[in-house]
């Protein structure tokens, strides 16, 4: 499959949509915000740029990053300055080219209100432009940004690792999504180069387009330790896994594209991260902390929760690979809520994210 072609959360402000089923990953950022914000005044305190550019990757198409954007102005609008002049903003929101950026652009005129009514009629300088395209490459030109903040992205990767296929084209972690207790060795070694491939670029690239100064934050989903079979990662493919095999056993979805189906995906260790940055070279750590969202009350079960924020996110995927409609995505995530329930009541599922500050040296 085409990542780049066809990945993308769901659109538009529907039940089923990204923009609705976004708050797991808002509470993720927001734990995390005040590092974010003050990572941005240091650095124009540090730079004092007449023009501040920023570029959130991967701002996909719900209210988050404009929520995000919006905090950030206020952040340098409340900063002091020898000037005494408020700079003006120039933002870049990136994601893939099949991102619903229409979502995102028909919520401007809101944000521009808002900011407006809130400094009674003086809206301070802020354009805001779509930058479509995969973050495992160049964007933008050499020196032109400042500020980059890439939130629940970069677990993502650039496409399934070619490593976890035969000769004959056949995938060797048949019946599992992603890493699983029962996947060959040969698979994980596969996630983790094509981790290594993809972050490099990702630095590379990035190290280009930051100015000498210039900060990261990113935050993505990681794994405590070197073991692969991370239960706060791995166990929600492992049920996502279990609820396809459901479905192939009813007839509903064909097995055999059920042996196929697999995850771009994969949870860095802390080790893994710093290492790519030190090989890469042109940035230092400045910090890095590993965090346990807070599990908050979404108004139903937390399986519920759960298994709408992954439909948001793997829909695209499941519709063009198994060829189902919406009564077959419903009956694959009430499975998958049951699951995920009953999982939990087992022994607490324990995700870990990463918040990880970079400067550009």
């Amino acid at each position: 499959m085409d990542v780049e072609k066809l990945f993308h959360m769901t659109g538009g402000a529907g039940p089923t949509s990204y923009a609705k089923n976004s708050y797991l990953q808002k509470n993720v950022s927001d734990m995390v915000k005040h590092i974010t914000l003050e990572t941005l005044q240091e650095l124009y305190l540090e730079l004092t740029p007449k023009t501040i550019s920023i570029a959130d990757l991967g701002c996909s198409s719900g209210p988050n990053s404009l929520a995000t954007i919006k905090a950030m102005v206020e952040t340098i609008e409340k900063t002091d300055r020898k000037s005494g002049e408020a700079p003006e903003f120039y933002v870049y929101l990136n994601d893939l080219p099949t991102n619903d950026f229409n979502s995102v652009f028909k919520a401007l005129p809101d944000f521009y209100r808002q900011l407006s009514v809130e400094r009674n009629g003086a809206c301070p300088f802020v354009f805001i432009s779509g930058c479509p395209g995969s973050f495992y490459g160049r964007l933008l030109p050499k020196n032109s940004l400042h500020f980059i903040y890439s939130s629940n992205s970069l677990h993502w990767l650039s496409k399934v690792p070619p490593g976890i296929y035969n000769e004959e084209g056949e995938s060797v972690n048949k019946g599992n999504i992603y890493i699983s207790e029962s996947s060959p060795p040969v698979v994980s070694m596969a996630y983790f180069n094509q981790f290594q491939e993809d972050f490099s670029l990702f630095l590379g690239s990035r190290s280009k387009e930051l100015v000498v100064g210039g900060r990261m934050v990113l935050i993505l989903l990681g794994r405590v330790g070197p073991d692969h079979v991370d239960r706060g990662n791995y166990i929600l493919w492992e049920l996502l896994s279990q609820s396809l095999a459901n479905l192939a056993s009813q007839g509903k979805i064909e097995k055999e594209k059920f042996e196929s189906y697999h995850a771009h995906f994969y949870a860095p260790s802390k080790e893994e991260i710093e290492e790519q940055v030190r090989r890469e070279g042109s940035f230092k750590v400045d910090q890095f902390q590993m965090f346990q969202p807070e599990k908050k009350n979404y108004g139903g079960s937390y399986g519920s929760a759960v298994a709408m924020a992954v439909r948001a996110i793997q829909e695209s995927m499941l519709r063009h690979h198994f060829g189902v409609e919406d009564e077959v995505l419903d009956t694959l995530f009430q499975i998958f809520s049951r699951l995920m329930d009953e999982e939990m009541a087992k022994e607490e599922i324990k995700a870990f994210s990463f918040l990880v500050v970079l400067k550009k040296l």
